[in-house]
């Protein structure tokens, strides 16, 4: 789940390269990105219309202890006929008869492994995943409440939210979750941060990260110096950072900053695979311009502050610059939030309750 905010017009984007120009994968065909690394691309029904999924070459014992070759999928897109379908064209064209041999997912979000369940069956495999991205899944597909209901509502109504519309809309989004992930793997493989996974005799290393997904895992390769990022690090695009309903008081950006920080102990030629996006090189340039890009919505919303107090509503049109739709919003206003509650946990704003009974963020008084 992303924002739909761009910097792709961020003049430091030339510093960016993608190695592989405009090509892209046909659909329900794997294109091969490096040696026995394949790369799919599905489409989405969102603004943000599609994902990118990754097939690894492999080799697992089976039941008997027999080495079996195959390939580990990362990834899943969401359930729908058309994504079970793209799948089965996948298997058909570019499994070279070989089959699946387990299912790693970089985090809970419906993108991600909404069809988890469906491809953990069909091939009889384990689905991979951290321990607390597998267990929100779980609160999010048997709790309909979990991304919306009357909750929600209440939740955005108290930092200043008054569109009727778009509460409605909040307060109808009970099956939100449950409609894009339907089930889930009964049993899972739990990663780690720092755990070394051998994918086809190579290693790859887990790298947890925090504020976009509740312990969101990417992959690094440092033989092929290759890091699929999953939805920590993108090419054009702000991953969401979101404050949520369930967990009011978090402070998920400064999360986020930190885990950034740690790509750049990997090498500067690192190729890197994003969930959305093409793959590309300059990930310590990218980096750079994300902690940038947030350093400065931040720099905005205290010199707003200078002139009031603010609601996380108020903040809306200080960062997002275009008219947003209810599902977009949903983003909008948790990001919102997110750069709020950076600013009030640092000190640099104080939270008040207003007489209305709504959350405003204001610079703190003078003694």
């Amino acid at each position: 789940m992303l924002t739909h905010q761009t910097i792709a017009m961020n003049p430091l984007e030339h510093q960016i390269h993608y190695p592989l120009g405009d090509l892209l994968p046909p659909e329900g065909v794997a294109m091969e990105v490096a040696t026995s690394v394949k790369w799919i691309r599905m489409g989405l029904p969102f603004a943000l219309d599609h994902i990118n999924l990754w097939l690894l070459r492999d080799r697992q014992p089976d039941a008997t202890g027999t080495l079996i070759d195959g390939w580990t999928i990362v990834d899943c897109c969401i359930d729908s006929p058309t994504t079970r379908q793209q799948w089965e064209q996948v298997f058909l064209n570019s499994l070279e008869d070989l089959p699946i041999l387990r299912v790693i997912v970089t985090h809970m979000h419906p993108d991600h492994i909404g069809l988890a369940h469906w491809l953990c069956e069909r091939w009889q495999v384990r689905l991979w995943i951290s321990a607390t991205d597998y267990n929100v899944a779980r609160t999010a597909v048997y709790d309909r409440n979990g991304f919306g209901g009357e909750a929600g509502a209440d939740f955005y109504s108290l930092h200043g939210v008054q569109d009727e519309d778009f509460l409605e809309h909040v307060r109808g989004r009970v099956s939100y979750f449950p409609t894009l992930v339907p089930a889930l793997p009964a049993t899972f493989r739990r990663l780690m941060d720092g755990d070394q996974l051998e994918i086809g005799g190579r290693m790859w290393q887990c790298i947890s990260g925090y504020g976009h997904a509740p312990e969101h895992i990417a992959l690094y390769c440092a033989e092929v110096s290759t890091l699929i990022s999953g939805d920590m690090v993108l090419p054009r695009i702000s991953t969401n950072v979101s404050v949520h309903a369930a967990e009011p008081e978090s402070n998920p950006l400064q999360l986020f900053l930190a885990s950034l920080l740690r790509y750049l102990d990997l090498p500067t030629d690192t190729v890197v695979l994003p969930s959305h996006g093409k793959p590309f090189r300059g990930l310590h340039e990218r980096v750079g311009q994300l902690q940038d890009h947030h350093r400065d919505r931040l720099g905005e919303i205290l010199q707003a502050a200078k002139e009031g107090s603010l609601s996380a509503a108020d903040v809306l049109p200080i960062m997002f610059k275009r008219k947003l739709d209810s599902h977009q919003m949903t983003f909008a206003m948790g990001e919102a939030l997110a750069h709020l509650h950076l600013l009030w946990f640092a000190g640099q704003l104080q939270r008040v309750l207003s007489p209305v009974g709504i959350h405003r963020f204001q610079l703190p008084l003078e003694e």
